[in-house]
Order: structure tokens, then sequence, then C-alpha cells
């Protein structure tokens, strides 16, 4: 079951790093719009963070307070990313603020998985 839950952590981080990679790639590389594959990224990371929010058979209690908080930061990665792209396809373009907030608080939610116990 450990190896198991594992494999979701590195699929979760992989999820992870799409998201901040793709991000990384429009911000340094001058066009600071949302693109397909952030949303890619952020959805396998969700889905992967809810799969390991379960209780696997752990021997400890998990850090519901920390998991909550994740959470939350997600649901407000996932609203920016929406109405970011809704901007976009309507020709408007991103707010700059918008941009940079998405990975802030990208970096911010790595940050709290590795630094929160």
């Amino acid at each position: 079951m450990e190896t198991l839950r594992h494999i979701v952590l590195f699929v979760h981080l992989i999820g992870f790093a799409v998201l901040f990679g793709a991000w990384a790639v429009q911000a340094f590389g001058g066009k600071r719009e949302f693109t397909r594959l952030m949303s890619i990224g952020m959805t396998i990371a969700a889905i992967a963070g809810l799969a390991l929010a379960a209780p696997w058979g752990i021997s400890y209690e998990p850090n519901y307070v920390k998991i909550g908080v994740k959470l939350v930061v997600l649901l407000v990665i996932g609203a920016l990313l929406g109405i970011g792209t809704a901007r976009q396809k309507r020709g408007a373009g991103v707010p700059v603020a918008m941009f940079w907030l998405v990975g802030i608080l990208t970096a911010a939610n790595a940050a709290i998985a590795a630094i929160w116990r």
C-alpha cells in the first residue's frame, strides 16, 4: 500500500511540475498568458492530491488543516486560471497581477507541503 501511495505522490509532483514549469516558461518567455498545459498540470495535481488526502492505512493521523489549506490554495489557483483563460478567449489579456499570483500561489502550495509538518 505504501508503494502505491508513493506512486500517487510522484504523479502529484509531476502535476505540480507541469503547472509551475508551464507558468515559468510563460513568465520568463515574455508572453505572460495562461496555457492549456497549466490547466492540465493543475488538474493532475488536484486529482492526485485528493487521492493523497485519503487515509492509506497509515499509522499516524493526517494533518487535515494542512490538507484544507492546500485545497483552498488549489481552488484559488483554479479560479484564477479559469478567469484568465476566459478573458483570453474573449480577446482580453490576463492582468499582470493575476498571472503572477498563479505562480506565487503554486510555489506557496509546494512550500506548504514541504515545510508544514
